[in-house]
């Protein structure tokens, strides 16, 4: 296999692991209000993530970096010309990480409330605009001769894009109350129990108007057709598994979703890594056909692949191994009151 197109493969596979892990760590964050309702209750949501949740980012770093160094040409053009979306990704990641390890320092209701609109806002934003990035990237963007996208923001926000959004949106809720459902025991549990299959039903509808339009209109190759089922079969899945409340079998058919999902839009670019909207011949191409060749060069690529060879199976068998300390279910009964804990006042 050509050392391109398999960077590109493997780029797809650290996005997965990224929505698949992340996206539950958002729906957490999201059915704060209501599945937490009680401040124990949300302090039960926030540590059934609390040993994963940063490590879980590592795989954005990762894909990131993955795409910077093995295709600079559709890095640069994707990082500068959806800046101020991935700006307020990235932002809102940062509110996020301050609001979780900043929300209990003070002893003070108002004080934890703050924190906790911080984390729900923040966890909603990556969760609605990173579907509407990869919409776009499927799409296709207006591309210069040069490489550069000569769009604005609002060219950004079509209804293709939007229901992307919607998409990412309606799975990370899935994803998230069904992993509550997993992780937890007690009333928050029946809560998140009775969420998710709410959530499992409108990610199969929504799932379903945006994959098959995606397929239909802006799918470059007819093997993607597989992809679609396959996803659809995850969200039927996840649907019918908790609705029956086998929340563990749930759980895996969201992430058989999203594999499929990622493989769809992924195989409909392919053999671009973003196409121009504007003119076929600008745009951004893996290798080997009409367009601008987006990727490193050979000598790079083969360093690159080495480095992932040593370390890949090292970090996933750490995080396999964190994910499995940490496999308790949590309830309210098992968390201490507030003044039980150390904090900071606000006179310290």
């Amino acid at each position: 296999m050509d050392l391109a197109v398999f960077w590109f493969i493997l780029i797809g596979v650290l996005w997965t692991g990224y929505l698949v892990l992340e996206g539950f760590d958002f729906g957490v964050g999201m059915l704060m209000p209501i599945v937490g309702k009680t401040p124990k209750g949300k302090r039960v949501l926030l540590n059934s993530i609390g040993p994963v949740w940063d490590g879980n980012e590592v795989w954005l770093l990762t894909a990131g970096g993955a795409m910077f160094a093995a295709f600079p040409e559709w890095y640069a053009t994707l990082f500068s010309g959806f800046y101020l979306p991935l700006f307020l990704i990235l932002l809102a990641l940062i509110v996020r990480a301050v609001a979780i390890e900043y929300r209990s320092k003070i002893n003070d209701e108002t004080w934890r409330n703050r924190w906790d609109l911080a984390i729900t806002i923040s966890s909603w934003i990556p969760s609605i605009l990173w579907g509407v990035a990869f919409a776009n990237i499927v799409r296709g963007v207006p591309i210069d001769s040069t490489g550069t996208y000569t769009g604005g923001f609002f060219n950004l926000l079509n209804p293709f894009a939007l229901v992307g959004g919607l998409t990412t949106l309606a799975i990370f809720l899935s994803h998230g109350s069904i992993f509550l459902a997993l992780k937890t025991k007690g009333e928050v549990m029946d809560r998140a129990a009775a969420w998710a299959k709410k959530f499992s039903i409108g990610a199969v509808v929504v799932g379903a108007v945006w994959a098959l339009w995606l397929q239909l209109a802006y799918s470059n190759n007819a093997w993607t057709w597989g992809a679609l089922v396959v996803a659809a079969a995850g969200l039927i899945g996840a649907a019918w598994f908790s609705w029956t409340g086998k929340f563990g079998w749930a759980f895996i058919a969201n992430v058989v979703a999203v594999i499929g999902a990622v493989t769809l839009i992924f195989g409909a670019l392919f053999p671009n890594v973003m196409p121009s909207s504007t003119d076929p011949a600008y745009n951004l191409i893996v290798h080997g056909a009409p367009g601008l060749v987006a990727s490193s060069s050979h000598t790079t690529l083969v360093v690159m692949t080495w480095v992932a060879g040593i370390f890949t199976p090292m970090v996933l068998a750490y995080q396999a191994w964190s994910y499995w300390v940490f496999k308790r279910r949590l309830s309210e009964e098992l968390i201490p009151e507030h003044n039980e804990l150390k904090f900071f006042t606000k006179s310290a």
